[in-house]
């Protein structure tokens, strides 16, 4: 058992963190005794570690709760994983055109003869 001090400082995040995720029914908000503080579970830093692990790999936290719910269905987190992995594919494909955009951009400046338009700033306009 711990102090919420002491677990964000363990999990090395703001105490904020852990209220904010309390506010959003991630976790549940421990009682607080009437002569001291609220004392967290080592269930409760479980579930905080699987959060911070999720939202490392890109899961939002709405995603977050419904994985917590779905922690026995293997098929239906299959299913879950299996769209994350198609928007992160969707955003390396959106981010290879960008890049593929934003060199053909600083390409034009290498070959522009006129030090007073920049065709960036012009393509920009």
């Amino acid at each position: 058992m711990k102090t919420i001090g002491k677990l964000a400082k363990e999990l090395d995040i703001n105490v904020e963190t852990i209220r904010f995720y309390e506010r959003k029914g991630l976790i549940e908000q421990p009682l607080k005794p009437e002569n001291g503080y609220r004392l967290y579970s080592n269930a409760i830093e479980h579930q905080l570690k699987f959060i911070l692990k999720a939202k490392a790999l890109g899961f939002t936290l709405n995603e977050i709760l419904s994985l917590m719910s779905l922690s026995g269905n293997c098929a239906d987190v299959e299913l879950m994983g299996l769209q994350k992995l198609q928007l992160i594919r969707n955003k390396i494909n959106d981010l290879r055109r960008l890049e593929k955009v934003i060199q053909e951009m600083t390409d034009s400046c290498k070959s522009n003869q006129d030090p007073n338009t920049c065709p960036i700033i012009n393509a920009l306009k």
